[in-house]
């Protein structure tokens, strides 16, 4: 459902077949660059496209990443466990 987004939004569901294959993350994740990707391929593909599509933030990439793990802590931030003795 959240995939066909970009094609309701320019009126043309049933004018384009798309074969995508994603890898990592979860299925949410994976929708969400699919949807990404989709988007990307129409603007390239019909200029005019590229407002609607913007305006319902479907060409905006989320760059949150992973945080790097840093020496001396058990994960990015939390800390080996504390003994006394």
């Amino acid at each position: 459902m959240q995939i066909t987004r970009p094609f309701e939004i320019i009126n043309q569901a049933t004018d384009y077949d798309v074969r995508c294959s994603v890898k990592g993350g979860g299925p949410t994740g994976q929708a969400g660059a699919m949807v990404h990707g989709i988007s990307k391929a129409l603007v390239l593909f019909d200029k005019n496209l590229k407002a609607t599509l913007k305006t319902e933030k479907l060409t905006t990439r989320d760059s949150r990443a992973v945080e790097r793990k840093k020496p001396g802590r058990r994960k990015a931030r939390r800390s080996f466990q504390f003994s006394k003795r």
